[in-house]
């Protein structure tokens, strides 16, 4: 934990007499005494409270790699357990003992330990800061979480480190060749080259060749819905629009689930910094801002479901409620149709051979680090083009940027400006991608552009190339229902609420919507603005007349 270690005092913060006492309100019991040693809660332990030491002392510890506990930290009076994991109950990443004089301890379970986050504003700052940090050091440490084994920089690795990290989770990968552990827990397990890899969950399970919805299940991040309850809005999509959703209606007391196919932070979670979002005049990256407001909506009660698709909205005169692809179902008063864009695939011989072993649509650190100086090449000239371009430029030999047309045309100025004096950035303008060459088993090795105006092809030896070429809309789970035009993008404002669907109590914001604003900052504003306009709806059905629209 030493990356952040300047930070402890926040990390590990002890409450005063009078803050103890105003914490003691929203305990989900009584206080319990636990005996020298006694273990609190175990490792992946799902629903563990968080728990405020009113006497001794608790020791935290974390996995250290396959088989091994490390200790965290000691918590003394006035301290509390707990992390992010804590606030939706899932699975812990961290265990907890009763120090060698033993403790008594305050039980604040997740309901709980919100009610005291949204109560107490003085208390709660200090407790949100205090999860949202520890988090942060169990990610930076790797191996508190779920643990890789396999060959590292391969497809299926690379798609799992990048599913656990946007997903918020720490993750250790193990080389299964060199690794001495690694490859002696396959050795003991029996296990062949065709089960690789294989996943370690905190729980001690593994998984062989797992899916990410494996994964997930795994972690407790994908729920059983009860078909008899009814939710007051559902969200489906966990990008800036979404998840602005779920923080206002959570925090205004609606009852709100938001579902992800993939992971929360959308295309702006692919965003290395974003700079011309208000209130960051430094930047901000959109993972960062992701898990900012994933916090948040976890923090009002909002719940979180990822990886879960949804198969089809269902609009009958029955009600609403979404189909989910495991068979699942939920029933909901309204529907937020937040499923954002995708980048568009260009029409390459196979493509799919290559996408995660050369061929990627996010540039992360992971990205980053698989190609670090080498020689690259970026198709794309929109601002998620630029913002991956000055995130990479200084890690790779050269980046060869492939664009149909001026960047002025398609990306702010001062992307433009930073692209420019990159010395390793060259600029190929009217060309696009047409031929792809390698294999399955040593993937991507060069790439053939061809001129539009009739130039000689270029042929670019390399191993990397990103395609970040426009955006096609996640609609197609709603064509039943609602309206989309010629595109695909879900049109809006037919009734006199703006951003209601053609279905009413169906609403759809940010990048899936026709019309809308390509901008984080507008998604954001579209998510706050449609729960003005669902508590309208509300009303409208409460009353059997029209509402006003704020």
């Amino acid at each position: 934990m030493s990356d952040i270690g300047h930070r402890e005092h926040q990390m590990f913060p002890v409450l005063d007499a009078a803050q103890i006492a105003s914490a003691r309100r929203f305990a989900s019991g009584a206080e319990r005494v636990f005996g020298p040693g006694e273990t609190i809660y175990e490792i992946a332990a799902t629903g563990a409270p968080a728990w405020l030491i009113l006497a001794g002392a608790i020791d935290v510890v974390r996995r250290d790699g396959l088989s091994r506990e490390a200790p965290i930290t000691h918590h003394g009076v006035g301290q509390f357990t707990g992390e992010v994991a804590q606030l939706a109950g899932r699975p812990s990443l961290v265990g907890a003992h009763a120090g060698p004089e033993g403790c008594t301890a305050l039980p604040f379970d997740p309901a709980h330990l919100r009610a005291l986050m949204v109560g107490s504003a003085d208390v709660g700052e200090t407790v949100m800061r205090a999860l949202i940090l520890r988090r942060v050091a169990l990610i930076a440490e790797g191996g508190a979480g779920t643990i890789l084994i396999g060959a590292p920089g391969s497809r299926e690795i690379v798609r799992l480190q990048g599913f656990l990290t946007r997903s918020g989770f720490p993750v250790l990968t193990l080389d299964a060749d060199s690794d001495d552990e690694g490859r002696a827990l396959i050795e003991r397990a029996g296990l062949g080259a065709d089960d690789l890899p294989l996943v370690v969950c905190p729980s001690g399970a593994i998984l062989k060749r797992p899916s990410d919805r494996d994964v997930a299940a795994c972690l407790g991040m994908t729920p059983a819905f009860d078909p008899a309850e009814i939710y007051d809005v559902a969200v489906v999509g966990a990008g800036p629009a979404g998840l602005a959703t779920a923080v206002y209606a959570a925090s205004e007391g609606l009852r709100v689930v938001v579902l992800d196919a993939q992971s929360t932070g959308g295309q702006a979670g692919a965003s290395s910094r974003i700079e011309n979002y208000l209130g960051f005049p430094t930047g901000i990256s959109g993972r960062a801002l992701a898990g900012r407001a994933f916090n948040q909506a976890l923090k009002f009660g909002a719940e979180i479901a990822v990886p879960v698709e949804v198969e089809r909205l269902d609009c009958t005169e029955a009600g609403l409620s979404l189909v989910l692809s495991d068979g699942q179902s939920l029933r909901t008063r309204s529907v937020v149709i937040a499923s954002g864009a995708h980048y568009r695939k260009p029409d390459l011989p196979d493509l799919a051979l290559f996408e995660g072993a050369g061929v990627s649509y996010w540039a992360s650190p992971i990205e980053a680090r698989l190609c670090a100086g080498e020689e690259i090449a970026l198709v794309g000239g929109g601002n998620s083009a630029g913002q991956a371009i000055v995130f990479l430029a200084p890690q790779v030999e050269r980046l060869h940027l492939v664009v149909r047309r001026a960047l002025s045309q398609t990306m702010s100025r001062y992307l433009i400006e930073r692209i420019e004096s990159l010395p390793n950035v060259t600029i190929h303008q009217g060309y696009e991608a047409v031929q792809l060459e390698g294999d399955a088993a040593s993937g991507l090795r060069a790439v053939t552009f061809e001129g539009r105006g009739g130039e000689a092809p270029l042929r670019i030896p390399l191993r990397h190339l990103f395609l970040f070429i426009g955006a096609d809309p996640n609609a197609a789970w709603t064509k039943d229902c609602v309206e989309t035009d010629a595109k695909g993008f879900v049109v809006t404002g037919r009734s006199r609420l703006s951003l209601e669907t053609s279905v009413p109590g169906v609403f759809a914001v940010g990048d899936v919507r026709a019309g809308s604003t390509k901008r984080v900052a507008a998604a954001v504003g579209e998510g706050a603005a449609v729960v003005a306009q669902i508590h309208a709806m509300i009303a409208e059905q409460a009353a059997g007349t029209a509402a006003p629209v704020s």
